[in-house]
């Protein structure tokens, strides 16, 4: 077994955690870790090679392994610490870690402060309630997406794609560039999942159909996928008799959601927030654990990269004041998620004042023309408006992010103006 010591430990070397421990080198941390279990830095970004990364940060639009180049030039220009090809197996509340690998078997390493940015996972065929037997070609967005951008592979000639996430929407454009028959994405509920631009770029512009309120009940097949039976469903997404089809295929590609890949953080014994599925923070990013932050699709999944690294730069922000004392266990105050609003991250902050601004990141529960986003003090629509933005075309989809003073209870809303 070896034992060592750090400051900081960074577990993930996708996009958050790349800047995260970049940021806490910045801020003048002495030694910090990154920990990564593939072989490779920069995360799920290795196999996105569309662009339009890094419009918000750079200012000009990248590929994702562009956008993830930036950061690994930057680490392996620094003295972080880097691990690859080593698996984390256990987060502790009193901050260390057990992590293993080929090359140093087990490792004990005693942490100042952890930064938990290990990203998130696509919901399988289970979980999206899909009956029939479990032929080849039964694969996830994600999964479809690192055959074709990094292994080289088709995995399929005619494709139906379930769910009309991000992942899903570009799938379909790359699946159609190679020459994949994409017969239409499918989604249960009533408004498309993803972002309007993917909408357009990857759907419309490729003649490829969106069903809306409609879904994948069926797979039919033995060895191999040889069609789907697709139904309509009501308002309440139950199936409704009848509007069964059935569609053949070679391929089906589930976009059906994502989840924190949050299991270290439950053994820690941290908080998780049942409407994100990631954990409980406060302004700094700090979890209940004290000294353990999180960051990035781990907290909660964000619709842009740009939005990771900045919650990033933040948890490393606060491990760092951990660090000089400046942060003490967490004392929270709420963070309601009122009108319109599905969650917020963070969900707490810190009661010390004077606390500063801090950065917030919410979706809303339905779409609207025109919304005006309000932050009201001491937790209650009639307290101080901290503030008050109009928005343009809210969707669940794309999350909104604003700064305001904290140090009070408060309330987040994004109210639908009539025009």
């Amino acid at each position: 077994m070896k034992r060592t010591r750090t400051e900081v430990a960074v577990v993930g070397a996708g996009p958050a955690g790349l800047a995260a421990a970049l940021e806490a080198k910045r801020l003048g941390v002495e030694k910090v870790i990154l920990l990564e279990r593939d072989a490779e830095l920069g995360g799920i970004l290795q196999q996105c090679i569309h662009d339009g990364f890094g419009i918000h940060r750079f200012g000009r639009r990248l590929s994702g392994n562009q956008y993830a180049q930036v950061f690994i030039d930057q680490v392996e220009a620094s003295d972080i610490e880097v691990f690859t090809e080593t698996m984390v197996l256990d987060v502790g509340a009193d901050r260390r870690i057990f992590a293993c690998n080929r090359r140093d078997g087990i490792l004990d390493i005693e942490c100042g402060a952890i930064i938990l940015a290990m990203g998130c996972r696509e919901r399988t065929a289970a979980q999206a309630l899909i009956y029939g037997d479990r032929p080849a070609g039964v694969l996830t967005a994600g999964a479809v997406q690192r055959y074709i951008n990094m292994e080289g592979r088709l995995p399929g000639r005619t494709a139906v794609i379930l769910g009309s996430g991000d992942i899903g929407l570009i799938m379909a454009r790359r699946m159609a560039l190679e020459g994949i028959k994409v017969k239409g994405v499918y989604e249960v509920m009533d408004s498309p999942g993803g972002l309007t631009r993917n909408i357009v770029q990857c759907l419309d512009d490729f003649g490829i159909p969106l069903h809306l309120s409609e879904t994948v009940m069926w797979v039919h097949g033995r060895d191999r996928l040889e069609s789907v039976a697709t139904v309509k469903v009501g308002p309440d997404r139950r199936p409704i008799p009848g509007t069964e089809t059935e569609v053949t295929c070679d391929l089906l590609a589930l976009a059906v959601g994502l989840i924190p890949e949050n299991e270290l953080s439950v053994k820690a014994g941290i908080e998780i927030d049942p409407r994100t599925k990631g954990p409980v923070l406060d302004s700094s990013f700090m979890t209940s654990a004290p000294g353990i932050f999180a960051a990035g699709n781990v907290a909660a999944v964000f619709d842009l990269v740009d939005y990771v690294s900045q919650s990033a730069e933040i948890a490393a922000q606060g491990a760092a004041a951990f660090l000089r004392g400046e942060l003490s266990a967490p004392g929270w105050e709420p963070v309601e998620a009122g009108e319109n609003v599905s969650f917020v991250v963070p969900q707490r902050v810190r009661r010390e004042k004077p606390a500063g601004k801090a950065a917030f990141f919410l979706r809303v529960k339905k779409p609207a023309a025109q919304a005006e986003l309000l932050c009201f003090a001491n937790g209650k629509a009639e307290g101080h408006v901290r503030l008050k933005r109009r928005c343009r075309h809210v969707a669940p989809p794309e999350m909104l992010s604003f700064e305001t003073e904290t140090g009070d209870p408060l309330l987040i809303e994004a109210r639908e103006v009539k025009s």
